[in-house]
């Protein structure tokens, strides 16, 4: 029996994603496709792109009737409107994937203080797994509610992971500078990504206040063994989709650029969707658009004592509905790249 699928604010640029990728994994059925502002229409007439191989209509949210359906349940939604959701479904003894904030946090006092919501089932958090599964994989296999990640601290968090781990860097120097294409911003309508204003333009936004930061010191803070405080800038990029993270952080003690590789390749053998590029080739955002990779590459500056980490994802893919897949693979027991294994597009 295929795995029944239903997804709650399908109509998004990662929902959309999300229908895209599980329309042809070969062991999941979409059986539910809930929408704000499409209900009725066929998803093909609001993504053209996916005639004849998704014949659902969109439907208004009847929440019991869709996780009595469904085996899975996703939420790609505003924060704060995915805890109703979890709570029905853990209810009916169903499984959970919030592509959202709501569950990525440990602390109810700071989700709230950076998003500006109450958390109404903080009971609920110390159930939650952080949906990374090259860091959380076992976790993930047993979990009946996961955190989707964000898609900046997924580039930031696997670019840096390796070198946290095994204690080579000043915790208090890391700066986090990353761009990001204009779906990263949600298919809503807003001035700041007219085409005019993102076109022949490139600009920084949400200056040491982004709600992604706290999430990547959580998450960086227990590879090191410490709580982190970093620099993160943001910057949009006019280009469709993709996030390219360049982390700095200086190195504790000489270590040589082999060294470091082996670090990196040791760290991620088991991990098939991150690719440690070979020497000479650094990541790039084209190179992982439509993939579920994320593409890294350390090099260590002997000058400055710094190490620099630079990461590629597509922030739709890895940095959303790819990972929602992948934990979807390993909390129902399929092959953790079912559905998910192969390149990207180029160009």
């Amino acid at each position: 029996m295929k795995i029944k699928v239903g997804i709650i604010g399908a109509t998004g640029y990662a929902g959309a994603e999300l229908v895209r990728i599980l329309s042809s994994h070969p062991e999941a059925r979409l059986v539910n496709l809930t929408t704000r502002s499409y209900g009725g229409k066929s998803f093909c007439e609001v993504y053209p792109h996916l005639y004849k191989y998704v014949d659902q209509k969109c439907r208004e949210l009847d929440l019991p009737a869709l996780v009595g359906e469904a085996d899975v349940i996703f939420t790609a939604l505003p924060h704060g409107h995915a805890i109703p959701v979890a709570e029905e479904v853990l209810k009916q003894g169903k499984k959970f994937i919030d592509l959202g904030a709501d569950f990525r946090f440990a602390s109810r006092e700071v989700y709230e203080q950076w998003y500006k919501v109450e958390h109404t089932a903080p009971d609920l958090l110390g159930q939650a797994v952080y949906g990374l599964p090259e860091l959380y994989r076992d976790r993930i296999k047993t979990a009946s509610l996961v955190g989707n990640p964000g898609c900046y601290p997924t580039s930031v968090i696997l670019g840096l992971a390796p070198l946290l781990a095994h204690g080579l860097v000043d915790t208090g120097t890391v700066v986090a500078d990353s761009k990001s294409g204009v779906s990263g911003a949600g298919r809503g309508l807003s001035l700041g990504v007219h085409f005019a204003e993102v076109n022949e333009n490139f600009r920084a936004y949400n200056v040491g206040m982004h709600r992604h930061t706290p999430e990547i010191e959580q998450e960086l803070g227990k590879l090191a063994g410490e709580d982190m405080v970093i620099s993160f800038t943001p910057h949009l990029t006019p280009m469709n989709r993709g996030i390219l993270s360049t982390v700095y952080a200086k190195l504790k003690q000489e270590i040589t650029l082999g060294q470091v590789r082996s670090i990196y390749e040791e760290y991620y053998r088991n991990d098939y969707f991150v690719r440690l590029l070979p020497p000479g080739i650094l990541p790039q955002t084209k190179a992982v658009s439509g993939s579920n990779h994320c593409d890294v590459v350390p090099v260590v500056d002997p000058r400055t004592g710094r190490v620099v980490v630079i990461s590629a994802i597509d922030n739709l893919i890895k940095g959303a509905a790819g990972q929602a897949v992948q934990n979807m693979n390993l909390m129902c027991g399929l092959p953790e790249t079912m559905g998910l294994d192969r390149p990207g597009l180029y160009p």
